[in-house]
């Protein structure tokens, strides 16, 4: 029997308008007067992979939200192909009606589908270069798909240089479960210091890079100037992660 999907309700508050299923937890916002913008820190580290990439072929949203990352995504990188995948209509929807989703076009396509069929449709094995995790249901206890086989679908997606990027909302003996899947498909995975209320951040690399820091910060810089991102941030949790406690 299939599951019902959850309404998606909107609501306005401080100048930030928010989607939500009916629950304390807010799955995107967005604020009003700068609708392409990225309002909360743990979407904005969601962008990471820019100071590896700076120009991707094609771009894949799991999960659409309030449609943050595929906006600017979107509006951002003018040559890139850009696919969002989302398994709720109403979702689709009301970002539409309510968050400023440009409608497909030969840039942009929004499919209504499972993020795990999508993955496994060997039609798109090796043709995304950025992917972009961010799947939750109405509770938001964890995310709906962290199984090994899920992550390793992830990675049979990607070109061999490909790069995702995971939100981790969930206790810290999730986020090591995901963080330990995703090690298992990819040659290397890092991850941010948790922000907001558990969310943890993480990139995991097809193929392991060789990080020169100091060039890092510099392209981090370049990106302050040109997204308005607090890449630099990025730069230092990276460190952090790599020198451990």
């Amino acid at each position: 029997m299939t599951t019902p999907l959850n309404k998606p309700t909107v609501s306005n508050e401080h100048g930030i308008r928010n989607l939500s299923f009916g629950t304390r937890f807010i799955q995107g916002g967005m604020r009003i007067e700068d609708p392409y913008a990225l309002e909360f820190e743990y979407i904005q580290q969601m962008m990471m992979w820019v100071l590896f990439n700076k120009s991707p072929g094609h771009i894949v949203q799991l999960g659409l939200g309030a449609a943050s990352l595929t906006k600017f995504c979107y509006r951002h990188y003018a040559r890139s192909k850009i696919t969002a995948v989302e398994l709720n209509p109403a979702v689709i929807d009301i970002c539409r009606e309510a968050f400023h989703l440009p409608a497909d076009d030969k840039r942009l396509q929004v499919l209504c589908m499972d993020a795990m069929e999508y993955v496994t449709d060997r039609a798109h094995h090796l043709t995304v270069d950025i992917l972009q995790v961010d799947l939750y249901d109405a509770q938001a206890e964890k995310p709906a798909l962290d199984s090994a086989e899920f992550y390793q679908a992830c990675a049979d997606c990607l070109t061999p240089e490909g790069m995702m990027t995971v939100n981790l909302f969930c206790d810290a003996p999730d986020h090591a479960k995901n963080i330990e899947a995703m090690e298992q498909s990819f040659k290397a995975v890092a991850w941010l210091t948790e922000v907001h209320d558990s969310n943890i951040v993480a990139i995991a690399f097809k193929k392991a890079p060789s990080i020169d820091f100091e060039k890092l910060y510099e392209r981090a810089e370049q990106l302050e100037q040109q997204l308005k991102l607090p890449a630099s941030t990025w730069v230092d949790g990276l460190v952090d992660w790599m020198h451990g406690p």
